[in-house]
């Protein structure tokens, strides 16, 4: 193990990350957004994506198979995963030309405007107003473009689907999908690159934390109360992000 593995901020990546699985296994989402927003306040992104990038193909891998009878193929195939793919390549295509403080800064934006509206939407029960078309065709593939960006499309993909007649167990399957295939296409595109080659240290190394983290999470799944605990990380999140977004 090299002294790298052991430098203080990639020992508190290591807690955002059991943090952020067991908040996946208790709620359903943003182990990604919640240990990249953690994470980047310590170390660089493009840094982090190696690391956290191919962690989550073994989460979304394992949902995948285990919810696979209630995937949406029309919906994944026909508008999600083609225009998903399509703002990916575009997003992953300008990160050499962002410097790391404006990635910083856009990931910070975007994740104070996720928290705030899902903290906004937890106080608030309305249902979502049907969405013609070409809106959510829109929102889907600059949901991509995050994806590429940060590995984080999820935010706006919900926002997208907001208005989408799915039930929750088909959402769900299916956007697990999504992130197993493109994250899978980001880590062909790291180990490419040569970026994933350094990352595998620390790949190995917090394996067993995501592990750990997701049985710990279903643990407390029936325990403590979802919409106070979803409450608490989104206020969690939208300080991550302000911070992040902050001028320095």
């Amino acid at each position: 193990m090299t002294p790298e593995l052991l430098a203080t901020p990639w020992l508190l990546l290591g807690v955002f990350i059991l943090l952020a699985y067991a908040v996946e296994a208790m709620t359903g989402f943003g182990s990604i957004v919640i240990s990249l927003s953690l994470g980047a306040l310590l170390l660089p992104i493009p840094a982090l994506l190696p690391v956290l990038v191919p962690l989550n193909i073994v989460m979304t891998g394992y949902l995948a198979l285990k919810y696979r009878q209630h995937i949406d193929l029309p919906t994944l195939l026909r508008v999600v995963l083609p225009l998903m793919a399509l703002g990916t390549l575009a997003g992953y295509a300008l990160r050499p030309w962002l410097d790391e403080d404006l990635l910083k800064h856009l990931f910070g934006l975007l994740v104070v405007w996720f928290a705030a509206r899902a903290l906004w939407a937890s106080l608030n029960s309305k249902h979502a107003p049907a969405r013609p078309t070409w809106w959510t065709r829109f929102w889907t593939f600059v949901a991509g473009i995050t994806h590429g960006l940060f590995a984080s499309g999820g935010p706006l993909l919900v926002y997208a689907l907001a208005g989408v007649d799915l039930d929750k167990a088909r959402f769900r399957a299916t956007l697990v999908v999504v992130w197993f295939t493109l994250n899978a296409a980001l880590t062909l595109a790291f180990a490419l690159d040569g970026s994933l080659g350094p990352a595998l240290g620390h790949i190995a190394l917090y394996l067993p934390l995501l592990v750990l983290g997701v049985f710990v999470g279903e643990r407390l799944h029936d325990r403590i109360d979802e919409l106070r605990f979803r409450r608490v990380v989104y206020v969690v999140l939208l300080v991550a992000g302000l911070a992040l977004a902050w001028p320095r």
